[in-house]
């Protein structure tokens, strides 16, 4: 406990950061002054697969929101001795994209699509035909042509179409905006103009024109803005359902909502040309900020855009760390049963490390931990499977290192494109999420991916509620045309601890080794999911 923090809480010079992850929502109070954080708090949650789509109920989502802030002021009370009455800036982030439809009455039209459902296949093959410019499965204009082209009931009622970021930011203080960075993930937003590509939403009116429905696409979008602008204030309604016990005041400043992609480039001050983060976690996604257009459209690569709308290449894969935390739990259950206790942390730490002893190949192994769909390898499910010839090197070391490569392989299919194809230069990638908390070890197996230095900073745990904590920030802070970057690198990473890895040129042989071996078992996996039903 400190003075400082304690006068930040009793004057409402705080800053407060929520974001909406796959696994856990997480809310992170800042100190207005000196950005350090005060509090934390947290709420787990699961998505259910539901009449085959995958999705939160809107119970769970306000559930969530409020149990993650109750933690959070908990946690303040219990330190500090204070409610938290007054907050001076606040942002929401959430999983990137997806599909919630509201009709004229703000009723949501269909449960939330989120970005893991890969069910938009056709939709996302056509619009980027007709646009020349990838459009993904889970970007929320592949979703509303996927409903169109299947003539869903609730398409004609469509009043007003957001992400699950925006949804909150809407409720909260009754303004329909969404940050650049997730609007260029809705729909394509053109780079000069900072506003969606008008040709493209001309393309798209001419293409969904013999459905007669009674909106225009640029209705129902969100206004997209740049990080600092103006997003309105919390109301005295969005403060109740922030807060049910009615401690919390209205009028805090709100800054533009932002997805999970763009606040982990804030939290890894990769924001500028050349730099990149990868977030690992739930998914993986590899983002590196562009310094030129790429030569042509890429089905593997996203192309959105950074906070304050510079543009990004994201090579984004939906399975990542799940897979490989079921079979941690599975060694977890067998020394339970052995009778001994185990510390989960510990347990990670050591059989991650034990990954580092492994074969540069992975002893030949091969493992999918495809939980769900995989857009890049060409999959509408997922099977996770673990498989090898007779004579490999099977032990546990080329276990644990053969998953948490294969953790990485979709995505690392994205990059090659990126930076063999594409040579797009990258001078460094900063890693943050789950995948990174045991020290030294992902962080290698990344490095040999990318071939490049992966740093990881003290605040890679902090993750995207950091991140978007930080925008709510530099709403809040900014001087006079300071640039997000400077405010970055003045304010926040100026006295960072920040690790290095370089890449080994053995793990980066061996790595290459292992992928050619998972292009080559895809068809395996293929097997898997059109068989085991």
């Amino acid at each position: 406990m400190t003075a400082a923090n304690q006068n930040a809480i009793e004057n409402g010079n705080t800053v407060l950061g929520i974001e909406f992850g796959s696994t856990r929502i997480k809310a992170v109070l800042l100190n207005g002054d000196d950005n350090q954080i005060i509090a934390s708090g947290s709420h787990s949650w699961e998505n259910s697969y539901v009449d085959g789509i995958w999705t939160y109920s809107l119970d769970e989502i306000w559930q969530g929101l409020q149990a993650s802030y109750r933690d959070m002021a908990k946690n303040i009370e219990s330190e500090y001795g204070l409610k938290l009455k007054k907050i001076a800036s606040i942002g929401f982030s959430a999983m990137m994209h997806g599909y919630m439809p509201f009709n004229k009455e703000g009723e949501l039209l269909v449960p939330f699509r989120t970005w893991r459902n890969n069910i938009t296949e056709e939709a996302s093959r056509k619009l980027t035909e007709k646009f020349n410019h990838p459009i993904p499965q889970r970007w929320s204009i592949a979703h509303l042509y996927h409903a169109i082209l299947n003539e869903e009931a609730h398409i004609s009622e469509i009043d007003f179409l957001t992400t699950l970021e925006g949804f909150i930011h809407w409720k909260l203080s009754g303004e329909k905006v969404i940050g650049i960075g997730e609007a260029s993930g809705m729909f394509p937003v053109d780079v000069k103009t900072k506003n969606y590509n008008q040709k493209m939403l001309e393309k798209f009116s001419d293409l969904i024109s013999e459905y007669n429905l009674p909106w225009e696409i640029n209705e129902i979008l969100p206004e997209p803005l740049l990080a600092g602008e103006n997003a309105g204030t919390l109301t005295k309604e969005g403060a109740k359902l922030l807060d049910p016990t009615g401690n919390l005041e209205a009028g805090s400043l709100m800054c533009p909502p932002e997805g999970d992609a763009e606040t982990g480039m804030v939290a890894t001050n990769s924001v500028a040309p050349r730099t990149g983060n990868v977030s690992a976690g739930t998914s993986v996604f590899a983002m590196v900020v562009l310094e030129d257009k790429l030569s042509k459209p890429h089905p593997e690569l996203d192309l959105v855009m950074t906070p304050t709308g510079k543009l990004v290449a994201m090579a984004h894969s939906n399975n990542c760390s799940s897979n490989l935390d079921k079979w941690i739990n599975v060694f977890k259950e067998a020394i339970e049963e052995l009778g001994f206790e185990v510390d989960i942390n510990n347990l990670y730490e050591t059989l991650y490390n034990k990954a580092l002893e492994g074969d540069k190949d992975c002893g030949g192994l091969l493992a999918y931990g495809y939980l769900s769909g995989e857009h890049i390898t060409g999959f509408e499910e997922g099977r996770p499977l673990f498989t090898m010839e007779s004579d490999n090197n099977f032990n546990l070391a080329n276990f644990m290192r053969v998953n948490l490569q294969s953790a990485l392989g979709a995505m690392k299919m994205g990059m090659d494109i990126l930076l063999k194809e594409e040579n797009v230069k990258l001078d460094k990638m900063l890693g943050h999420g789950g995948l990174f908390k045991t020290e030294g070890v992902a962080q290698k197996f990344m490095a040999a991916a990318v071939n490049a230095p992966v740093s990881v900073m003290e605040t890679a745990g902090e993750g995207g509620a950091w991140g978007i904590a930080l925008l709510a920030s530099y709403h809040l802070n900014k001087e006079e045309s300071q640039s997000l970057e400077v405010f970055l690198n003045q304010n926040i990473f100026s006295n960072q601890d920040e690790k290095v890895i370089a890449p080994d040129p053995e793990d980066v042989e061996g790595f290459e080794a292992f992928m050619q071996r998972y292009k080559d078992g895809l068809a395996i996996e293929r097997a898997a999911v059109e068989n085991l039903k």
